[in-house]
């Protein structure tokens, strides 16, 4: 299969403002468990937190971007390993192997065998890996989703962390390893602005703790609609000032 290499690219993208107490909580997680969901809707920053916590974890990371139609089991595989092999090069044979052996017949009794096969390969080398999957969302009513992840969670390696992007929480299922500590939630809630953090990302834009204190009300701390309201404000006091100097030079 002709791969999409800009689904398993890790953006070099870098954040206006890195919010500590989010990585904090990742590297909290990073030692504490196997895999971290970082939950929330269009616009919550998910994306950016989890670039900025891979470029600082100090770990090879891989990144795979799920599309629709990766859906397919088999494709979803695919690209997993694709992902991994660009932080592992080599990595992936054996899952790959028993791919192709149940590629006739690929139902939900081959998954075991499969889920096997790949934490093998992830065993085979012990450099510290984080593993992130973004959009998961798009696919969570497959039905090899679930059983999927449920089994690659529990025999994951210690060295290997899963972060999981999602617009909303993966099937139930899943939540009976979070009651195990093998698995933590960044929610909504958490992505939110502090109004603290609101003041620092305005002041980066050179405007006051007034006007972040009053754009982070109307937003509820949304980080799109507070950085999109930064930009704007920002935009519209340089305009003001321009004016303001072409009208003194008349």
């Amino acid at each position: 299969m002709k791969l999409n290499n800009a689904k398993i690219s890790i953006s070099e993208e870098a954040p206006i403002l890195s919010r500590q107490r989010l990585l904090d909580a990742l590297w909290k997680n990073l030692v504490s468990g196997c895999a971290t969901i970082i939950n929330g809707r269009a616009g919550t920053g998910k994306t950016m937190l989890a670039t900025d916590f891979a470029q600082r974890c100090g770990r090879s990371v891989a990144w795979y971007k799920v599309d629709a139609p990766d859906a397919n089991l088999a494709v979803f595989v695919e690209y997993l390993v694709a992902s991994v092999n660009r932080a592992r090069p080599g990595f992936g044979a054996k899952t790959l192997l028993t791919l192709s052996q149940s590629a006739a017949n690929l139902d939900l009794s081959h998954l075991a065998n499969l889920v096997e096969a790949f934490v093998y390969d992830l065993e085979m080398e012990t450099t510290p890996l984080l593993l992130a999957i973004d959009d998961l969302h798009l696919i969570y009513d497959a039905d090899w989703l679930s059983p999927f992840f449920h089994r690659l969670l529990i025999l994951l390696p210690a060295e290997v962390h899963i972060l999981i992007l999602g617009r909303g929480l993966p099937p139930a299922p899943l939540w009976r390893l979070r009651s195990k500590q093998h698995l933590f939630v960044i929610g909504e809630p958490m992505l939110a602005f502090s109004e603290l953090e609101a003041k620092e990302l305005f002041s980066h834009y050179g405007l006051s703790e007034m006007q972040a204190h009053q754009q982070w009300k109307l937003t509820h701390g949304r980080a799109a609609d507070l950085h999109a309201s930064a930009i704007r404000d920002s935009s519209s006091t340089s305009s003001t000032m321009k004016e303001g100097t072409d009208s003194f030079f008349t």
